[in-house]
């Protein structure tokens, strides 16, 4: 089981949010991950908001051993060739530890405000499929031409190409009729937002889509982004799961089967339950102010349980 953190750069200064990565570096977790976004989400979409690859730029530069990525890139931003040859990038400048997120774009807002093309769900997941071919094809060293419906490229390649063999394709998201089958195909590790119960549900999908394209899915690391609150404090418990139930729709309730809430040891049963049903990576969302203690006292009581 791994253990990791993702901190939207929203909201916060860049001195905070360099010193909580630096720090869960230090204190022994797995991955470190952004958000692609260019506006606060679930906020006030007028606060201040860091762009995503500066930063993982950056953090590349103030960490040393965990793995680092964006949960996850949008699609919809950025053309493909783009993409690839940033990613190559800072796969080079952390010294050959990123993971590339990447997801079909969701949020209507920000493309609106800022000019880019919001197409339809169908024909965002379609993209991203071409994109996919582009990005896996440039990042392993190949030459590629590609008349999309989206996009098209000729002879497009990467030099220099990352560090790693293979750059791990990180893809985010729930659609089981398409986006579950593009996980089956083309995904090393696969990212979403549930309960054991729920994840399973979609793992058994990605499993059938496995099937038809010819994969063996117990290849891609399942991971899940959950909320934490680790503190035997029930009247914080349940405040922390009101504000995740108001965010998300959800009663407060309902949201706690969405979070590792609680002390040592029911964490880490929290964690078996996860683990029981395929997923081997949960990665923590936390939001300035950050709650360092928690973030700290985990990573000491719980993640040894692991190792």
């Amino acid at each position: 089981m791994r253990f990791g953190i993702q901190s939207g750069q929203q909201n916060l200064e860049w001195a905070d949010l360099s010193r909580l990565w630096q720090e869960c570096d230090e204190w022994g977790y797995d991955s470190l991950w952004n958000f692609d976004h260019f506006y606060p989400i679930l906020s006030d979409p007028n606060g201040p908001c860091l762009e995503g690859w500066t930063t993982l730029a950056a953090m590349a530069q103030v960490t040393k051993r965990a793995r680092i990525g964006a949960l996850v890139n949008g699609n919809t931003y950025r053309h493909p060739s783009l993409t690839a040859k940033t990613a190559a990038t800072v796969d080079q400048i952390s010294g050959g530890r990123l993971n590339l997120g990447i997801g079909a774009g969701w949020f209507e807002e920000e493309h609106r405000s800022l000019g880019f093309e919001f197409k339809t769900v169908v024909g965002r997941l379609r993209a991203l499929e071409e994109s996919l071919q582009i990005i896996t094809g440039m990042l392993a060293g190949e030459r590629v031409t590609l008349e999309g419906k989206h996009y098209q490229v000729n002879d497009a390649h990467c030099v220099p190409g990352p560090i790693q063999k293979k750059v791990p394709i990180m893809i985010g998201g729930e659609g089981r009729k398409i986006l579950l089958r593009i996980v089956a195909q083309y995904a090393d590790m696969w990212n979403a937002f549930g309960g054991p119960d729920h994840m399973k549900e979609l793992i058994d999908v990605i499993r059938a889509h496995g099937d038809s394209v010819g994969r063996d899915t117990d290849e891609i690391e399942k991971t899940a982004m959950l909320m934490m609150c680790y503190t035997d404090d029930v009247a914080v418990q349940d405040a922390v799961a009101e504000m995740l139930g108001a965010a998300y729709g959800v009663s407060g309730e309902a949201a706690k089967g969405m979070m590792f809430c609680g002390g040592k040891d029911a964490c880490i049963e929290r964690a078996h339950e996860y683990r029981e049903v395929g997923v081997t990576h949960i990665i923590f969302m936390t939001i300035a102010p950050f709650q360092r203690d928690m973030i700290q006292a985990f990573a000491e009581d719980v993640i040894p349980a692991f190792r």
